[in-house]
């Protein structure tokens, strides 16, 4: 009840302060002067309602920064052609319109997370870095980034165009070889390199192939918490991914031991494995149970192929980095056994799984919408049931005494009566032979 006023509360302030624009189908005409960031929800959606505070948040932060971007909100069901021309698949969606240019968010359903993206995507594709003390501001600031180093080149324009392709996912910046820290060293310019991890990794166009490729490889820390979100995201990539899943909030022995196992690999055998594998952990087992529709024991390590929703477990308990090591080599070389997958069982019980969760998410988070969501259509199907079942066939009726039914009944009537009364006749003659 106490969210459900709230939920109202900030409603009615939103669309009394300009906050959140309720949208309709003009909006494909005004759109594309103006910066907008929209969700397209649907009404029976309890996601959405659970998201509604932190959307009405959002608009209102946004506001009071005085940003150029304007936040709405948009009914799928009431505006279908505009949703399929959107490709709106799943609920709720956020989107960030730039001139004829739009730009899909997929990180965590979270007020600081919406504006750290509304903020990046919104603003220049590539940021210029001016001075040294801005370039120290920047990485101060952010795990990872992506720089140009030089001047006018083909390199540079490929860097621009793979900028406009992952803006939405980290930052993109150019700088002079001026403003570089002292330890970075370069062989030649211009260049791209990415600073993470306490470090920086140039790239070769001869090893690494394709500049938005490399990008793409290198847009995640070797290693670090790795979330639903990011988990999802890395189904883009070609890479394996390595995951030590631990208890954050209790952890044992057993779960520091793995952690710590996951972050020296990835450290010290980064250039062998950078290309088959992506290294982290997570903390809790509830995403990964969905994913693979079964238990993973807490602390574990597993290895995830997210483009078949495939996965491979240790035969073997995991001790030291050398039993590490033989397990993901086991998995590159196939001796381990890959289970899962997106075959065509494993998707029809997937979707039942996914429509099972679904269902029991919706009367966790919103039990009277869920239940008035799913009583009203087998409300209306056990009212049609009831109807049929004791409805009075009208053959059945019985006509009022005194009352004729209809004339073919008066016309049959009348001819039994003639026949009855023959009949009467002829007995009597009958007994007179006789």
């Amino acid at each position: 009840m106490r969210n459900l006023i709230l939920t109202v509360l900030l409603s009615v302030i939103a669309v009394v302060s300009g906050y959140v624009e309720e949208l309709d189908d003009k909006f494909k005409e005004y759109r594309q002067d103006e910066l907008w960031l929209v969700e397209f929800y649907a009404p029976w959606c309890a996601y959405c309602h659970t998201f509604e505070p932190i959307w009405y948040e959002v608009g209102a932060e946004l506001k009071s920064l005085g940003s150029p971007v304007n936040v709405g909100k948009m009914d799928t069901t009431e505006h279908s052609s505009i949703a399929s021309g959107f490709n709106i698949r799943g609920y709720p969606t956020i989107k960030l319109f730039k001139g004829d240019l739009s730009f899909d968010y997929n990180g965590p359903r979270t007020k600081d997370a919406i504006i750290e993206f509304t903020n990046r995507v919104s603003g220049p594709v590539v940021r210029p870095l001016s001075s040294v003390q801005l370039f120290q501001h920047v990485m101060s600031r952010h795990d990872l980034i992506y720089v140009y180093i030089g001047g006018e080149s083909l390199l540079k324009k490929e860097y621009y165009k793979a900028a406009t392709e992952y803006i939405v996912h980290t930052y993109f910046f150019s700088a002079s070889e001026e403003i570089l820290p002292k330890a970075v060293t370069l062989q030649d310019v211009p260049v791209v390199a990415v600073f993470k991890d306490g470090t920086y990794y140039l790239y070769n166009e001869f090893i690494d192939g394709d500049l938005s490729s490399w990008i793409n490889r290198e847009r995640f820390p070797s290693y670090f918490q790795i979330d639903s979100f990011s988990l999802y995201q890395m189904g883009e990539q070609s890479k394996l991914v390595a995951l030590a899943v631990v208890d954050e909030k209790n952890p044992s022995e057993e779960s520091i031991r793995y952690k710590t196992l996951m972050e020296r690999l990835a450290t010290e055998y980064r250039d062998h494995y950078k290309s088959d594998y992506q290294f982290g952990y997570m903390d809790g087992n509830e995403y990964i149970n969905g994913l693979i529709m079964g238990e993973v024991a807490i602390p574990s390590i597993i290895v995830l192929n997210m483009t078949i929703d495939g996965y491979c477990l240790p035969e073997s308990k995991i001790e030291t980095i050398e039993d590490l090591l033989r397990f993901l080599n086991s998995v590159l070389d196939g001796s381990t056994s890959l289970l899962g997958g997106n075959g065509f069982l494993q998707g029809t019980k997937r979707i039942f799984f996914k429509a099972k969760s679904t269902v029991v998410s919706m009367f966790q988070t919103a039990p009277i919408f869920s239940c008035f969501v799913c009583g009203l259509p087998l409300g209306i199907v056990v009212m049609v049931i009831w109807a049929t079942c004791t409805a009075v066939p009208a053959y059945e009726e019985k006509p009022e005494e005194g009352a004729t039914a209809s004339p073919a009944l008066d016309a049959q009537g009348k001819k039994a009566n003639e026949l009855q009364s023959g009949s009467a006749e002829k007995t009597s003659e009958a007994k007179k032979e006789d």
